[in-house]
């Protein structure tokens, strides 16, 4: 997962960095600075992240363009 990525899924289920934090059980500086490329968090920190997003409907797609979609 990219920040951009997770900036898109945000978006897409109307998410604050706050309420991404509060639902993958993480700081929101650790969502803020991944989402500013400051630092990537660990692989367990971003498997959370991405179980978040995808409990809230968003799909990854990954590939030449990785983007996001609303799987609903």
């Amino acid at each position: 997962m990219t920040p951009d990525q997770s900036r898109a899924a945000r978006g897409l289920l109307d998410w604050s960095q706050a309420e991404l934090a509060a639902r993958s059980n993480l700081s929101e500086s650790t969502i803020r600075d991944f989402e500013k490329g400051r630092r990537i968090p660990s692989i367990n920190n971003l498997a959370a992240v991405r179980r978040a997003l995808e409990a809230g409907g968003v799909q990854f797609i990954d590939g030449d363009q990785p983007g996001v979609r609303l799987a609903r």
